[in-house]
């Protein structure tokens, strides 16, 4: 399969990511450069790259070298690793290529998580790398310690860097996602509440700092005491004014017996001319090579002070002699200048220190929570129940900033819900009043139709009374012939009732319509009477398209009673057979069918047409905002209203299907008590 070539700007924010990472790497090496020798007590002036060189395999430079470009290069594989979907993703979006909602659910996702995922992943590495260096390098327990120490605060330091980088970088990504999906969702990622989150961020750089300090005030310590060792035996030998004729292995081992050991740890040596023997009054003791190296180079400088390595807290005072023969020789005192006592007291100080710190920050945090927690709460009651509570405002700070406006948000709110239930109001009854119009046509010709009758039942009755008039006292009617008159009378008079009937029923759904929205009239009615009242007002704007409505109950009884605004219902029925019969574009001789089924409690009233459909683009915004199919002739209130009116009336649900070319359905459900 052929490698998907890399959009250029995924190349940009690669590398601007990588420059980044590379200069965060670069900013811990560079403080860790300065910082190491301060908190590991380096012996003065072996920052000398001769000295450096003459000691050990790498000098400092090329040390800190490597360990960048280690540290560079372990960070960019991690990341790559880590940000493989993300990559993926940016190419996708810069080259415009379809993306799905759970590709960007998941870059989401990881744009939360790498950085805390990575945050953890240094501060383990970087202490596990150092610890092992750590063991390999030293042997001394306390300078274990404290190289320990020293490792956890450039880990902390630099994973904080890290985290900060990754964070701001990524945070750009999370916004390119809205632009493909405007689509959210709650609770992605890793959920850290803000105050962990203020722990994870400024513990470390504390931490780091209290250790610095601790260290350096360490390091300081054992500095003065190494000064304070070195001047005491520099004090006893002076007062033996060792001549030339007593500078000999066995006259010098006899005289610097004579000196008292500060500590039963110090032991004298003594060093023969060309560092050809060493001896030391401890069997196990030894000069080593870097303490000879540091004084070829530096001997001169510190007043007879050696030191025994890198971060080894043993030094030793030296006096220089010259034998008869002219030769130089070396006698001194080798001591420890590590205080164990002291380096526990200030460990312990910094664990006590950073608990109670990490203690009070969280405390701290989660009462600066208690603030934004109480005005998510109150968003989510408007959410809920439309409205929510004002909060007090009870400081002076961004908290009190923040509650101010969201209670000046919360009347302006108030305010504006008002505003578009009163425009709402005003619209649908807009839209009623046009509906009603539309019918105006239909209704003078049902009003007609009627009425001609009655009238020509009145000329029929008008005929009859006549005739009934000329027959009295006349011998040749029979009371037959009156029973016939009152019988064709008697059917006159009912075609007279059924023709009123009709009229008051055409008058009462033509009244039902008519009412304003506060005026709901909440009434048991019976299937069959909204039926009745549908057929009524649709029966013109069907009759003039040449369009049947099929009603099917489907074994639901007429007679079933619903309880409700019949009005608002009707209304929606009218609405929906409206749009089914606009639905076929003027064609004639079409079918709607009006099906009403009973499932699982609830009454469904199904209008189904068999016209063009409706596109996808318009199937997504129906019942959410007002949209219309009709150009300038349509408001896009009808279909919004019908659903309101059914939420709001009988709390019940418009559902559809519809497919182009096919048409559509629109399902009324309607729960029944």
């Amino acid at each position: 399969m052929k490698k998907q070539k890399t959009h250029k700007e995924v190349k940009k924010f690669k590398f601007k990511f990588y420059a980044l990472i590379f200069l965060a790497d670069l900013i811990a090496v560079v403080i860790s450069y300065y910082v190491m020798p301060l908190v590991q007590n380096f012996p003065p002036y072996t920052e000398d790259f001769a000295f450096q060189d003459a000691v050990q395999v790498l000098t400092h430079v090329q040390q800190y070298t490597v360990a960048l470009v280690f540290g560079v290069i372990l960070h960019a594989l991690s990341f790559k690793f880590l940000m493989k979907d993300i990559y993926k993703y940016l190419n996708k979006f810069y080259k415009k290529e379809p993306i799905s909602y759970e590709e960007v659910l998941k870059v989401r996702k990881d744009c939360i998580n790498i950085p805390y995922k990575f945050y953890a992943f240094q501060i383990i590495l970087l202490f596990g790398v150092g610890l092992l260096f750590n063991f390999i390098m030293l042997a001394n327990l306390l300078s274990i310690v404290r190289f320990t120490l020293a490792i956890l605060s450039i880990a902390a330091m630099l994973s904080f860097l890290l985290l900060i980088v990754s964070q701001k970088i990524l945070y750009k990504v999370i916004l390119t996602t809205y632009e493909v999906y405007p689509k959210y969702e709650k609770n992605t990622g890793y959920r850290i509440t803000n105050s962990k989150n203020i722990i994870i961020q400024m513990t470390p750089i504390f931490v780091v700092v209290l250790i610095v300090i601790t260290l350096i005030g360490y390091s300081k310590a054992v500095t003065q005491e190494g000064y304070a060792s070195a001047n005491y035996y520099k004090a006893y030998i002076q007062t033996r004014e060792i001549s030339k004729y007593d500078v000999s292995m066995d006259k010098l081992k006899n005289i610097l017996n004579t000196i008292p050991l500060k500590t039963d740890k110090d032991y004298y040596f003594i060093i023969t001319p060309d560092d050809k023997e060493i001896y030391t009054s401890n069997p196990n003791g030894k000069v080593s090579s870097f303490a000879l190296s540091y004084r070829d180079f530096f001997g001169d400088r510190t007043d007879g002070i050696w030191y025994e390595q890198f971060g080894v807290d043993e030094q030793l005072f030296s006096y220089k002699l010259e034998d008869i023969n002219g030769k130089t020789w070396y006698v001194g005192f080798k001591y420890e200048t590590v205080d164990a006592s002291l380096l526990t007291y200030y460990s312990g100080i910094v664990l006590c220190v950073t608990i109670l710190f990490s203690y009070t920050l969280y405390f701290s945090t989660k009462n600066l929570s208690k603030d934004v927690i109480k005005i998510s709460t109150s968003l989510k009651e408007i959410l809920t129940t439309g409205k929510g509570r004002t909060l007090p405002i009870t400081s002076n700070d961004e908290f009190g900033d923040l509650a101010y406006y969201y209670n000046k948000i919360q009347e302006l709110n108030a305010r504006n819900i008002e505003e578009i239930q009163d425009n709402q109001e005003k619209l649908m009854e807009k839209e009623r009043l046009a509906t009603l119009g539309q019918m105006v046509g239909g209704i003078a010709h049902n009003l007609k139709t009627p009425i001609m009758s009655i009238a020509g039942a009145c000329e029929g009755l008008d005929g009859l009374v006549r005739e009934y008039d000329s027959s009295i006292g006349d011998p040749e009617v029979t009371v037959n012939d009156h029973h016939e008159i009152a019988s064709d009378m008697k059917n006159w008079i009912d075609k007279i009732e059924t023709h009123t009937e009709y009229m008051s029923d055409i008058i009462t759904a033509v009244k039902g319509q008519v009412v304003t929205l506060s005026n709901q009239e909440v009434i048991n009615f019976t299937i069959d009477e909204l039926i009745k009242r549908v057929n009524i007002l649709m029966k013109h704007e069907l009759k003039n398209s040449l369009t049947d409505l099929n009603i099917d109950m489907n074994n639901v009884d007429a007679n079933l009673t619903l309880n409700g605004d019949i009005n608002s219902l009707v209304q929606v029925l009218n609405n929906l057979i409206s749009n089914a019969i606009q639905s076929y574009d003027g064609q004639k001789n079409k079918q709607i069918d009006l099906d009403f089924n009973m499932q699982k409690g609830n009454l469904i009233i199904s209008v189904r047409d068999y016209g063009k459909g409706i596109s996808k683009e318009t199937q997504e915004k129906l019942f959410k905002q007002m949209v219309t199919t009709k150009g300038k002739n349509g408001t896009g209130l009808g279909l919004f209203m019908s659903y309101s009116n059914i939420r709001a009336h009988f709390n019940g649900n418009i559902t559809f299907e519809s497919e182009l070319g096919k048409g559509s359905i629109f399902h009324v459900i309607l729960p029944v008590k």
